[in-house]
């Protein structure tokens, strides 16, 4: 474990920020669940994002990418419901919502993050989100984050939020994060959106290189079901409340602040994995002894993204040919003779394949090793020092079920 701790808290636990999240009935439909967020901080921040690798975006993406340019920001206005995607007005639409969040918080509307999350290709109506706005500016506080994390839910079961400290120069820095996504998530940006909020004082390059590194091996570590979402979002901001020198190169802060922020990514990214759509099981792949970090990467993805490993883990079934079988297409560099596979979960640990070939193994006590909610899926490669970790879920008959009527 690095210089950093897990803290109770949420996107609003970093000094400066503030947040509020309502139902404004986005979808005439919906009177109750909250689906308008807003998160705020008293002073512009420094601030980065990255986002969906999908050719088909969300409008929100193009203008948050507009805005971001100068590096600095200092609101997000974030609605559930409708993505906002393939949508002729959707440009104009989601400058409007910038509007309207700078108008009511008294910031510029170059300096608002605007994400949207939801169905696709419906018009989304910005009558809601006017009321909304002027409703939440008297409700932005310290607690608003929790409300936040909930207002940017779909098919979401559990709010994702996280927050842990860590010291950088004498001073304790905050992060905070909350997080929306449990299907349509796919390595490389998954619908996948994250908001993320720190009082260490980062200069907006160092922010935006801390980001780019620590996704690799978080959030572009999971995958639910193989589709990579049109409105994948994950933005951070800055405040440099913590009082910390201001880290404005690759100096021991930034390695420091880039070990906490990527297990900050990491446990979100869990949490993401772990509530797949119809999910009943966090599946953790660990890949070690890989000729190269590159290589554990692809055996890793592979295994988490295979519908077959994912469809035997639901049904607790220790089939690790299939495990094998997506090692082999996985394009890596793998001596397939020197693979050993295990199956672990807090039921203990059992080997399944060794040398690349199966081995005795009780099929009862693998069976209650899998029957747990977080199963570790262990692979040693046995070819060099590369070690890499991605997260999934199983595939369940729900997922088809809530995929097959998601608009209605």
């Amino acid at each position: 474990m690095g210089n950093y701790r897990f803290i109770e808290g949420t996107v609003t636990s970093p000094m400066g920020f503030t947040a509020a999240g309502i139902c404004a009935s986005i979808k005439p439909s919906n009177k109750t669940k909250r689906d308008l967020a807003l998160i705020y901080c008293d002073t512009p921040c420094t601030a980065a994002a990255v986002y969906t690798k999908n050719l088909v975006k969300s409008s929100a993406i193009e203008v948050t990418k507009k805005h971001l340019e100068d590096g600095i920001a200092q609101a997000v206005i974030v609605n559930s419901g409708n993505a906002n995607t393939c949508n002729a007005n959707g440009y104009d639409i989601a400058n409007h919502m910038c509007l309207i969040a700078g108008e009511t918080l008294g910031v510029k509307a170059e300096d608002v993050i605007v994400a949207s999350t939801g169905v696709i290709g419906q018009p989304l109506p910005i009558q809601p989100i006017l009321k909304a706005c002027v409703y939440m500016k008297g409700h932005l506080t310290k607690e608003g984050g929790t409300d936040a994390a909930e207002a940017i839910m779909t098919t979401d079961t559990v709010k994702k939020e996280m927050a842990m400290q860590m010291e950088l120069d004498g001073k304790t820095v905050t992060i905070g994060g909350i997080a929306k996504g449990s299907g349509m998530i796919h390595i490389n940006m998954g619908t996948m959106l994250s908001f993320v909020t720190t009082d260490a004082a980062v200069s907006s390059d160092m922010l935006r290189e801390a980001l780019r590194e620590a996704v690799e091996d978080s959030y572009n570590m999971v995958s639910v079901d193989g589709d990579t979402s049109t409105n994948d979002t994950l933005a951070i901001m800055a405040s440099g409340k913590a009082g910390n020198r201001m880290i404005t190169n690759k100096n021991e802060d930034y390695y420091t602040f880039l070990s906490g922020l990527t297990a900050a990514f990491r446990a979100l990214a869990k949490k993401l994995a772990g509530d797949g759509e119809g999910a009943t099981k966090l599946l953790v792949c660990k890949v070690e002894g890989a000729k190269s970090k590159p290589n554990a990467v692809k055996v890793a993805k592979s295994i988490i993204g295979s519908s077959l490993v994912k469809a035997a883990m639901f049904g607790s079934d220790a089939n690790w040919g299939r495990v094998l079988c997506a090692i082999g297409y996985s394009g890596a560099d793998v001596d397939v003779k020197k693979v050993d596979v295990s199956f672990e979960s807090a039921k203990g640990s059992i080997l399944v394949c060794k040398d690349g070939a199966g081995v005795e193994f009780s099929e009862e006590k693998a069976k209650e090793i899998l029957l747990e909610k977080e199963i570790n899926i262990l692979v040693s490669l046995n070819d060099g020092y590369g070690y890499a970790e991605a997260y999934g879920c199983d595939l369940t008959y729900d997922y088809v079920k809530i995929n097959g009527d998601y608009r209605t």
